[in-house]
């Protein structure tokens, strides 16, 4: 189901959609359907559209100050912010543009915002060394975080596996949590919880919108652009398995 899962977004990608539409406008010989193609892929490719995609998936949230944060029962912190990397034969360990999820998690339980922080061990089959969590585990020690008030959950492949292994830790004295997922992950994130009937007190972090002033870069495509742009056709999709799923 996994397979499935990881397909189905990339199948509706702006890249797969273009390769789409340029076989059946070479099938047709139709030059007019090639053109489109190319202009959806050079219109999906502008940072100016990019980046008024990503504004409209966070657009709920905005930045929070720790110290408006109400309390809860637990931190609940999402995977999605490790890379494996290989050094001579070992495998390590670094984080991506996420990594404010795991700093901000630690922000909140310092500011004894909940006496637990759950780490979700994600780790997909194709995944090589050690579940996310686990080496979240060390790196939140590090930073003084004592064990005791670490849980990890099962290996999890996917945002509602997290939320009902964190169901499974959680019992009837936790009634709520503090929910830390990339801003433009957190709607989906909170329906998917709130589903298996856990409170959540959203923290939104990592966002991707840049606030700043248009220029003539914003018209020129590029592949960062369309990566955010295939982003946004992938966490659309989400949000719409989900919402018809709940």
């Amino acid at each position: 189901m996994i397979y499935l899962h990881k397909i189905l977004p990339l199948l509706v990608s702006p890249l797969s959609i273009v390769l789409i539409i340029i076989l059946v406008g070479t099938f047709l010989k139709s030059k007019k359907t090639n053109l489109f193609g190319l202009f959806f892929l050079v219109i999906c490719s502008l940072p100016i559209v990019s980046n008024k995609l990503t504004f409209y998936l966070e657009k709920d949230y905005s930045l929070e100050d720790i110290s408006n944060i109400s309390k809860a029962d637990a931190i609940v912190v999402l995977s999605g912010m490790i890379k494996v990397i290989k050094t001579n034969k070992n495998l390590d360990y670094e984080f991506n543009d996420a990594i404010d999820r795991i700093l901000l998690g630690i922000d909140l339980f310092k500011e004894n915002k909940a006496p637990l922080l759950i780490l979700t061990n994600g780790k997909l089959p194709w995944s090589v060394g050690i579940p996310e969590g686990e080496y979240l585990k060390k790196f939140s020690i590090k930073y003084g975080i004592p064990e005791k008030s670490i849980l990890l959950t099962d290996n999890v492949q996917n945002t509602e596996q997290e939320a009902k292994s964190v169901k499974k830790i959680l019992n009837s004295n936790y009634s709520n949590i503090i929910l830390v997922t990339s801003a433009f992950h957190m709607p989906r994130a909170k329906k998917v919880f709130e589903a298996v009937n856990i409170k959540v007190i959203p923290f939104a972090v990592d966002f991707r919108h840049t606030e700043k002033e248009i220029i003539f870069l914003d018209f020129i495509p590029s592949a960062v652009a369309l990566n955010e742009t295939s982003k946004f056709f992938r966490e659309i999709i989400g949000r719409l398995y989900y919402s018809l799923k709940y």
